[in-house]
């Protein structure tokens, strides 16, 4: 009998991203970060003109914080804990929206916490990465833990028998973002660790779907 799998993502659910982005963009790119709705593009302004970021521009403020600052990144509250006590009765793996080559940094990033697990990197919707992940390992059971909203639709779309857990651990966009479970796309949403674990432990418990 295969052991059930949880998959879970890493910024927002495991380690803080967006608060240590806010930072590093003020403190050292001439960036201002204000979330005002839930977009997170024209959060970032130009801080000498007031100007949004082009495109390109916010792609390259995300790609140089990967690549030159995740030692910045703190776990969330409960969180490494939380993961390693599912990790005792379940399989732990990492789906997180990095390119390929930031896979190995983002493996020690986590393994320096003590989470240790096998990453997956992906681009876009996760549904389709998800799908593959689950063909590969075959479980029992498997549970699917990310922040944002449209991850839980592609993961509804295209692996429908996948419990769902809507959890945004980070307080600064928690309450700003679209709520999968809301949208019906996810089967909870809980975004703190301490009710998130025996939410995931008792659907573990549960006969799969």
């Amino acid at each position: 009998m295969s052991r059930p799998l949880i998959v879970s993502d890493c910024d927002e659910v495991l380690l803080h991203m967006v608060a240590h982005f806010k930072e590093w963009l003020e403190e050292s790119q001439g960036v201002t970060f204000r979330l005002e709705g839930n977009n997170f593009a024209t959060a970032m302004r130009w801080a000498d003109s007031g100007e949004p970021l082009p495109q390109e521009d916010i792609w390259r403020m995300l790609g140089g914080f990967f690549d030159t600052e995740m030692h910045r990144q703190l776990p969330i509250k409960g969180a490494v804990e939380g993961i390693n006590r599912l990790a005792e009765v379940a399989d732990v793996v990492i789906l997180t929206n990095l390119n390929d080559e930031r896979q190995k940094r983002r493996a020690e990033q986590l393994a320096a916490y003590g989470v240790h697990a096998r990453v997956f990197t992906n681009q876009g919707p996760k549904g389709p990465a998800l799908k593959a992940i689950i063909e590969e390992f075959s479980p029992s059971k498997a549970i699917f833990i990310d922040d944002l909203a449209q991850h839980h639709q592609s993961a509804a779309e295209t692996v429908p028998g996948t419990s769902r857990l809507h959890l945004c651990g980070e307080p600064m966009i928690s309450g700003k973002i679209d709520c999968a479970h809301e949208a019906g796309h996810a089967h909870a949403r809980i975004d703190n660790w301490a009710e998130a674990l025996p939410w995931l432990l008792e659907e573990l418990e549960k006969d799969p779907r």
